[in-house]
């Protein structure tokens, strides 16, 4: 570098406050002296001048700083020189960027000190999170603008902005440009006839288009949807769009205009509109739900949703959820003024509420009330295939307390049940308090201890009455590895005194104990085995399990809360027969079970197994449910089933009981599931049950074997278009039970789903629908009936994944 270069170094000094930077500077022919850069160094930290113009450079970068004294200007021309300009102390690295410098790169430089700069061919300048790019630079250091002619490229905070021509305001921030097409941070984008960017992370945009498919627009094409307005305002930190006097268009069509619209413009909860819902049922008719979602807080959301039926009306439904340190639930609400059917106000509500009370003391509510017997059949969305419609609903509220070994419960419990069902006894109140010690000296101790006051409607002609009831509990479990033996005793103490009318022959007070001996027992051996040339190991695991429990007579007790237990192989190691404690069946029984496993030796995964177990009843149990048939002595039904891994996506399971007395099945189960790849399942089930319990509208004497097969899948046909499917065939009746028929179009800014579905409300009536929605990625978020319908359908139902929102770096440049 020549001493005589018209910038002389003395004015190279920074001003008192200003950055401080280190020059580097080389001819490309000519290494610059080490004396020379000594000499500078030393003039840098005994010189107080201002900082000005540094220098320009062709391909690399150099610094300009807003100066505070302005020396004489001075003409700078560069061609072929080189430098590099590293910060080596920022004032405020991570504040607002004032106090950055801006650098700034080209080609070529023209320009005076302290008054203007140029800079040509693929310049740029970038200061803090902005840059502005373009075939020229203009800088004017009065105005402290900098201009980009020609190819422009704005950006500010991650958003990009390019047109013909850009202007940036280095020390505010801010920056506007002409006839922009922009890309936001957030992933969306458009048009506009102008944007004005501010420092504080807002965008206005004038009299342009915005979009979540900003690729459509940068690739020329027409998006999807797009919402075309007078005016658009982006707030990255609330990350929210906000359009005015906008139309909404999809596939080129208008479809709904408003005078403001708000949408989020990220995967952030933001108040707006969900994805509506289409549908066309035989009960409710056209059916079209358009749910707005206001997010109150971080902690509190609410969904108001208008349900318009052409045969019933206007039904508006509510979800309001809050969640504070100390509390949290919701509230659901639908309700329809006027029934255009039967003239009634129909509704439903329902409360959920936990709290935190302090101490170890929590209270909870769970409440439901409808309005009438058949609202579930009429408006109820039949998405919940195995259990049908719901007619008993909890009305349930109570207090827990935790204290050291101790818990304690006290709560009110009461149903609402739709006819025809039967009603329930409702608890009011029950008391409970539980005492667990474990291993103490080896030794699980437990006692719960309850009361009840049990009611009941007056006209089933069932009594009302009230329970206590203790179990206390003492077992001692020795476990190892290999073996596992545990005894275990039970005493059982009831005390009931039953509101019999006056007069009855009946028994009003009782008092029923009797102890229960148990002791569990089983080993595990293993052994190396190559199958198919797969390293494995076979367990072998043997299972005994004895129980004693006397016979007392309780046929005088009434039965508030008991019932037979299904016949599985949970039930067949319990030492009670019966769910709950007015009945405790006497027991002289022992259980033998058998399961064999494959484990892969290297990954430990689990490639079959099989298992057998049946029950010997030594003596005959006398004690059952009313209308009960005793259990006889000898073998009980046996169990045996099996699940395997065929193949990594293949897997298969079944389950089957088989009474050798009557020589027939009573339940079989099989079923075969094939995951070959992402968004792919093909489920096959096959169910038997000899006695299922009767169904509203059955009773036992109505009631049919259940010989069902199911059916179920989801397949892409191509990667955008996917079908949904499932069957559920009744061999014995020789009719679908139910059945749901979906399609679904997954494209880049858009997704369009329908299904057709008819299901079962009752023994005797089903309801058939047809819904379908749309949903606009980036605008609408989903979450309703559409893709929850498909969960229920179809195990393993994979909906498609959702866009991903890019980070600021995403497209750095």
């Amino acid at each position: 570098m020549s001493r005589q270069s018209r910038l002389d170094r003395r004015d190279w000094l920074p001003a008192s406050g200003a950055s401080i930077v280190t020059l580097f500077a080389y001819m490309p022919d000519k290494q610059v002296h080490t004396n020379e850069v000594s000499s500078l160094r030393r003039m840098m930290r005994t010189r107080r001048k201002p900082l000005a113009l540094l220098l320009s450079l062709p391909g690399v970068w150099c610094s300009l700083a807003g100066a505070q004294e302005a020396p004489p200007p001075d003409i700078v021309k560069s061609d072929g020189l080189m430098l590099r300009t590293v910060p080596a102390l920022v004032d405020n690295p991570l504040g607002d960027g004032n106090d950055v410098p801006m650098y700034v790169r080209g080609m070529h430089l023209s320009g005076r000190t302290n008054v203007d700069a140029t800079v040509d061919d693929d310049a740029e300048a970038r200061k803090y999170r902005s840059f502005v790019k373009g075939d020229r630079l203009t800088y004017d250091q009065d105005t402290d603008e900098v201009v980009a002619h020609g190819n422009a490229r704005l950006s500010q905070g991650g958003n990009l902005f390019t047109g013909p021509e850009a202007h940036m305001y280095t020390g505010a921030g801010d920056g506007y440009m002409l006839t922009p097409t922009y890309r936001l941070v957030s992933g969306g984008g458009g048009k506009s006839e102008r944007a004005d960017i501010e420092a504080n992370n807002v965008v206005t945009m004038q009299r342009g288009t915005y979009s979540g498919c900003a690729t459509c627009a940068e690739d020329g094409k027409t998006p999807a949807w797009y919402i075309k307005a007078s005016e658009f305002e982006f707030d990255q930190e609330q990350q929210e769009g906000t359009a005015y006097n906008g139309i909404l268009f999809f596939q080129g069509v208008p479809i709904l205009a408003s005078p403001y619209f708000s949408f989020p413009t990220s995967n952030e909860r933001r108040s707006g509109l969900l994805a509506p819902t289409f549908s066309q049922s035989s009960r409710t008719g056209f059916e079209l739900a358009t749910p707005y979602y206001f997010n109150i807080a971080p902690n509190r959301d609410l969904t108001i949703t208008p349900r318009f039926m052409t045969k019933r009306g206007v039904m508006l439904n509510g979800d309001f959820r809050y969640l504070e340190p100390t509390y949290a639930g919701l509230f659901h609400i639908e309700y329809l003024p006027k029934d255009r059917i039967t003239g009634d106000a129909r509704y439903t509500f329902t409360w959920q509420h936990s709290q935190s009370l302090g101490y170890g003391v929590n209270a909870y509510v769970n409440f439901t009330k409808v309005s009438d017997d058949t609202y579930p059949d009429d408006f109820g969305s039949g998405t919940n295939f195995q259990t049908g419609v719901q007619r008993v609903y909890n009305r349930e509220a109570g207090l827990t307390w935790n204290y050291g070994d101790w818990s304690f419960l006290a709560r009110v419990l009461k149903y609402q049940t739709l006819a025809p069902s039967t009603p329930q006894y409702e608890s009011v109140p029950e008391l409970s308090a539980t005492y667990n010690k474990l291993d103490l000296h080896g030794f699980d101790f437990t006692m719960p201890i309850r009361y009840n006051r049990f009611q009941i409607a007056s006209w089933t002609g069932q009594p009302n009455g009230e329970r206590i009831y203790a179990q206390p509990t003492l077992s001692y479990p020795i476990l190892t590895p290999g073996y596992f033996v545990v005894p275990k005793v039970i005493f059982n103490a009831a005390s009931y005194n039953v509101d019999y009318p006056n007069g009855s022959m009946m028994q009003s007070s009782i008092t029923r104990t009797l102890p229960t001996f148990s002791v569990d027992t089983g080993m595990t051996f293993e052994r190396p085995l190559t199958l198919f040339g797969i390293g494995m190991k076979q367990t072998l695991e043997p299972r005994l399990f004895y129980v004693y429990t006397p016979y007392r007579n309780q046929s005088s007790i009434p039965i508030f809360d008991s019932a037979t237990a299904d016949f599985n192989l949970a039930e067949i190691f319990s030492e009670n027969s019966f769910i709950g404690v007015d009945r405790i069946q006497d027991a002289n029984r022992v259980t033998a079970a058998l399961t064999s496993r494959l484990i892969d030796a290297e990954t430990g995964v689990e490639r079959g197994r099989i298992w057998y177990a049946q029950r010997y009843n030594i003596q005959q149990s006398r004690v059952t449910m009313p209308g009960g048939v005793p259990e006889d002595a000898g073998v009980s039904d046996f169990l045996v089933g099996g699940s395997a891994l065929l193949y990594r996506n293949l897997t298969f399971s079944t389950a089957v009981q088989y009474s050798p007395s009557t020589s027939q099945f009573n339940r079989s189960d099989a079923g075969i599931t094939w995951r070959p790849g992402e968004r792919k399942v093909f489920n096959l089930y096959y169910r038997y049950l000899r006695n299922p319990p009767p169904v509203v509208g059955q009773t036992a004497l109505t009631v049919t074997p259940i010989n069902q097969i199911e059916l179920s899948g989801q397949w892409p046909i191509t990667p955008r278009f996917g079908i949904v499917g499932r069957l559920n065939y009744s061999i014995t009746d020789k009719t679908f039970i139910d059945a749901l028929a979906g399609f679904e179009y997954d494209a880049d800014c858009w997704a369009f789903r329908v299904g057709l579905q008819r299901y079962a409300t009752n023994a005797t009536t089903t309801t058939s629908r047809i819904f379908a929605q749309l949903e606009l990625k980036g605008l609408t978020k989903s979450g309703n009936s559409a893709t929850e319908a498909f969960k229920v359908g179809v195990p393993g139902y994979q909906p498609p994944p959702t866009n991903q929102i890019p980070s600021r770096f995403s497209n750095y440049e």
